[in-house]
């Protein structure tokens, strides 16, 4: 699975990578280096206007992380959707919505597992977290969906308030140095797919489960960091430094 992240770019580079053209300054998020469930999430998508017609837009828009799926009854079945399996994802009843219409890009620097070690001197099991990145520096364009949940306690549906938008991150079997750490990763994109991933009116699921390929091996690369990214009450850049 994936469970943290971090997310350090700001719209101004990932409106350049990304080719954005609709995004909204309120929304500017600040750097993280322990995204957590829950948090407000910087994600990519493309919508088309109110009738699925007219001019696609692609948008960077803030999202919280942990999708709540539109007939759930209440928002806190998010926290435990935060990632969607790849070899059903088109099939659950969750996520098949979403997946048919609703597909976004989250950018990430890098993601976090952790992986059993047991101590010598003890003979305990502790965890030990790693920062696993893309080698040459390049954001990470996770693939993911998003959804809309409609709060039925706001009357006016043009109330802030009555919509809650929500994304979750979609995983495979991990390869490379992920592979050594933990055995699910998040399912990157290559530019080259982004457009037929976010298009709106592709529904076609064979098309689409066929962009989702494992990604090739080295081009990862993990170090171990500081139990300090174990609690979400940290955050900052020292918590991705290699430690021995």
């Amino acid at each position: 699975m994936c469970g943290r992240y971090t997310s350090t770019r700001g719209p101004e580079d990932l409106t350049r990578l990304f080719e954005i053209t609709d995004w909204r300054p309120e929304e500017t998020l600040a750097p993280s280096w322990n995204v957590a469930p829950t948090d407000a999430v910087y994600a990519v998508l493309e919508r088309a206007g109110r009738d699925g017609e007219g001019e696609v837009r692609r948008e960077l828009r803030a999202l919280k992380w942990g999708l709540v799926p539109s007939w759930a009854k209440d928002p806190k079945a998010g926290s435990r959707m935060i990632n969607a399996r790849v070899e059903t994802v088109h099939e659950k009843p969750a996520y098949r919505r979403a997946f048919a219409r609703r597909r976004c890009l989250l950018p990430a620097d890098g993601f976090y597992e952790w992986e059993p070690v047991k101590d010598e001197a003890t003979g305990r099991t502790r965890k030990q977290p790693y920062f696993i990145h893309p080698v040459d520096g390049q954001v990470m364009a996770m693939a993911g969906l998003y959804e809309y949940w409609r709060d039925p306690d706001v009357t006016s549906d043009d109330d802030p308030g009555a919509w809650l938008t929500t994304c979750t991150i979609i995983t495979t079997e991990a390869t490379d140095a992920a592979g050594r750490v933990h055995p699910r990763m998040p399912l990157a994109l290559t530019p080259d797919h982004y457009g037929a991933w976010l298009d709106p009116h592709h529904h076609d699921t064979d098309d689409l489960r066929a962009l989702l390929t494992r990604p090739a091996d080295g081009r990862l690369d993990a170090r171990p960091v500081s139990t300090a990214v174990n609690s979400v009450r940290n955050n900052g850049a020292h918590l991705v430094d290699a430690v021995t």
